[in-house]
């Protein structure tokens, strides 16, 4: 070891008391002998240096809580204020007052022009069609004939029972007279068999065949009566040969043609009735109750442009259709001239009483929210949303069947600024162009 290096040991084992003496503190020149090497200038930082950077940085954060939270802590406190005051301003709004409507209601559905009645002709006696005396739209009356028919085998058998019953005439006449000579016979006995001429058996005997003639009278009797209903039986269906209408109407179709064999079971004609003619429509669930015999009815169709036919509820089938919930209900119409053809598409306004009153408002008047169908009324300058029933809504106006009874102010545009209890001020005229909008609720403030 040399004596600079044992020169240097001892200079790094002095104290550090000794190496920077009583009361001094370290330079920047020893922190630079004590990291070994020399620091650059621009490294070296100072403690005044280190206190004025530790102020600027306050000053910043300072700066910048000013700028930040206080603005913000202002706007709260002006939003609170805000919603305060608007809380505790009247809002200004029109009303209007209910008017009672009539309680009959217009109803117009779809109906279809049916004959009053019709029928289908059948023959009652087969044979063959002689002849046809009606072709389609001709006008009947009841009674009048329509086809003439030939029944050979009718006629046959008509013969037949007329002979039949001019067998059992005789027979007749036949048993009376047996049982005329048996009674001249029992009195003849009854005088002989006291005298000892006849027997008391034949006196028996002849008691008991008079009794059988007269048995066979009442027999013979009786087969006329069989014999004359058969009779009448057969003419009656020879009758049916001269084919008559049922009711007087307008031929519909003509089946048959002149030598066409027909039966029982063969259409002839097809009539119906058309004056009146019934319309047919199916009046929902919600006004059936309203349905009643003689409601006038007004029956439009499109090939009588202008023109209405009157006429009225004959009756209904007072019942719904499971299927379609309404009510089939018919109208007669007067058709004297056969202007409305069976078939036809019709359009029927009803005037129904309703069975209740209603009360019409604006449409703009009602509230439907959550809470329900509402309408906001002002009871001593507060608000009040009374629940309502809707009976009709026309577009402009609402028909309200339940909630109102006519005497309510009823503000008239509905929104969401009417709450229950909030104080209003009522407006005499609508607000003129350029005057400022009712105050509206503020916005919630944003997260």
């Amino acid at each position: 070891m040399t004596m600079r290096d044992e020169h240097h040991h001892e200079r790094h084992l002095e104290p550090e008391d000794q190496r920077h003496g009583h009361g001094q503190q370290p330079s920047d020149t020893d922190d630079d002998r004590d990291l070994g090497f020399d620091l650059p200038e621009a490294a070296k930082v100072s403690p005044t240096r280190i206190v004025a950077l530790g102020a600027v940085a306050l000053a910043v954060i300072g700066a910048a809580f000013v700028i930040g939270w206080v603005p913000k802590h202002r706007s709260k406190q002006a939003l609170e204020t805000s919603t305060k005051e608007a809380e505790n301003a009247l809002l200004r709004v029109q009303v209007v007052t209910p008017k009672a409507k009539s309680s009959d209601r217009s109803l117009a559905l779809p109906g279809s022009v049916q004959a009053l009645q019709e029928t289908t002709v059948f023959p009652r006696a087969s044979g063959y069609v002689r002849s046809w005396a009606v072709d389609i739209g001709d006008k009947v009356k009841e009674g009048a004939t329509l086809a003439e028919i030939d029944t050979p085998e009718l006629d046959q058998q008509i013969d037949q029972a007329r002979a039949q019953l001019a067998q059992a005439q005789a027979g007749l006449v036949q048993a009376k007279a047996n049982h005329e000579f048996s009674v001249t016979n029992l009195d003849r006995y009854k005088l002989l068999t006291p005298k000892g001429v006849a027997s008391q058996q034949e006196l028996d005997k002849q008691q008991a065949q008079t009794l059988v003639d007269d048995a066979n009278v009442k027999v013979a009797q009786a087969n006329i009566e069989a014999q004359q209903a058969n009779m009448r039986r057969l003419v009656q269906l020879k009758s049916f040969a001269h084919v008559t209408a049922p009711f007087g109407g307008t031929v519909n179709a003509r089946l048959i043609e002149r030598g066409a064999l027909v039966s029982s079971s063969t259409p002839l004609f097809k009539i119906s009735e058309t004056d009146p003619v019934r319309v047919f429509v199916q009046v929902p669930q919600d006004v059936a109750p309203s349905v009643r015999s003689d409601v006038p009815a007004q029956v439009t169709v499109r090939e009588y442009a202008g023109r209405t036919f009157q006429g009225k509820v004959a009756r209904s089938a007072g019942a719904l259709d499971p299927g379609s919930r309404t009510m089939n209900t018919e109208v007669r119409v007067d058709n004297p001239k056969n202007e409305l053809l069976v078939g036809m598409y019709a359009q029927v306004s009803l005037t129904l009483p309703s069975p209740h009153r209603v009360y019409e408002i604006p449409g703009t008047a009602v509230l439907q929210d959550a809470n329900g169908v509402r309408v906001a009324t002002v009871v001593d300058g507060k608000l009040h949303l009374v629940p309502v029933t809707i009976e009709r809504d026309t577009g402009t106006t609402m028909e309200i069947s339940s909630g109102l009874n006519g005497s309510e102010h009823v503000v008239k545009l509905a929104s969401a600024e009417l709450v229950e209890g909030r104080g209003v001020e009522v407006a005499t005229e609508p607000p003129k162009e350029g005057a400022p909008a009712p105050a509206k609720e503020p916005a919630k403030e944003s997260k």
